[in-house]
């Protein structure tokens, strides 16, 4: 007998294959990137190795020869190659500290396209290499890979170790190939409805987001808002207005309190894409945009108080009650 499935149960599994390829190819990729740095030993011990806000690459590390003529940080993945130079400063201790700020690019980020220089690190999804090129006062050109201890936890603050580009969502950071070799990750988001800002007004509340890693604007022509009250799937729609990437839309208060009484919690949808602020660093949401409750008077003279606000997971949810009986 021959087993059909719905177009949802299609979707989803072909979302799972899509996510374990995707898992095997950054293995693959993980595992030939440690290769080639030799044994543990023969990987160059870091002062420093961090990368912020999928940007920032920041290295220190002790020259491992007293003497060098030249030293320069190798990113490569494949034919591609990118390099960095790396100055000489003297350590705590006296000794030459080779170190080197550098600033990569997403390939998808056209913002710094025209002014980067060429030779600027514009990387694309996969795990790049980084290696320490020295040339010795004898003229010897050698190649180490930089060795990454293992276990190292960064300690907990108000921003998350590893933050995703906030123009493209893709997120770099370092990462550690079974060698001990240390290497960068570069993983493209998947499709997001981002909020940007809300705007309360006692008339009403305005919700401004854009869409990232979506599809283009003309396949987007179509797509609904809706509102989803959370404890029983009942549905709002929700009018959007569309302005490239980005969109507006006014919370429907009056159809999300008339929907049943009593006060409930709603989250919101965008075409398929849940509403929220997940491309960030904050690692405490709540705690970092804390929002007061709101009273909204809507047309024909019923009062709502209101509360938008983002959950610990980054949702983006308005808890809302008709209050028009208590205040009259």
């Amino acid at each position: 007998m021959r087993h059909f499935l719905s177009p949802a149960a299609r979707a989803a599994r072909t979302r799972r294959l899509r996510v374990l390829a995707r898992s095997t190819r950054f293995r693959l990729e993980r595992a030939a990137a440690g290769r080639g740095g030799g044994r543990a030993g023969l990987l160059l011990p870091l002062a420093h190795l961090s990368l912020r806000d999928s940007r920032t690459l920041n290295l220190a590390l002790a020259a491992p020869e007293p003497d060098l003529r030249a030293a320069e940080l190798l990113i490569s993945r494949g034919p591609r190659r990118f390099r960095v130079p790396l100055a000489v400063e003297r350590g705590t201790d006296g000794g030459p500290l080779l170190t080197a700020t550098v600033t990569l690019r997403d390939a998808l980020d056209a913002t710094y396209a025209k002014r980067d220089s060429p030779r600027a690190p514009r990387l694309t999804e996969g795990v790049w290499r980084l290696t320490v090129v020295t040339t010795g006062d004898d003229g010897r050109v050698r190649r180490r890979g930089l060795g990454l201890a293992e276990g190292v936890v960064p300690p907990a603050g108000p921003t998350a170790p590893h933050a995703p580009n906030p123009r493209t969502g893709t997120l770099m950071r370092v990462v550690r190939c079974r060698s001990g070799r240390a290497a960068v990750q570069v993983t493209r988001s998947r499709p997001r409805a981002e909020v940007v800002r809300f705007v309360p007004r006692g008339d009403g509340i305005t919700v401004y987001g854009r869409v990232v890693a979506g599809p283009r604007e003309r396949d987007r022509a179509g797509w609904p808002g809706r509102a989803v009250r959370r404890r029983d799937g009942v549905l709002a729609p929700v009018e959007l207005a569309w302005d490239g990437d980005g969109f507006s839309f006014a919370l429907p208060l009056a159809a999300m309190t008339g929907a049943g009484p009593g006060q409930w919690v709603w989250d919101f949808h965008v075409g398929e894409l849940p509403l929220g602020r997940r491309l960030t660093d904050v690692a405490d949401l709540p705690a970092a945009f804390p929002t007061p409750f709101r009273l909204v008077a809507l047309p024909g003279g019923r009062l709502v108080r209101a509360h938008p606000h983002f959950t610990a997971a980054g949702a983006f949810a308005v808890t809302c009650l008709d209050i028009t009986k208590e205040t009259s």
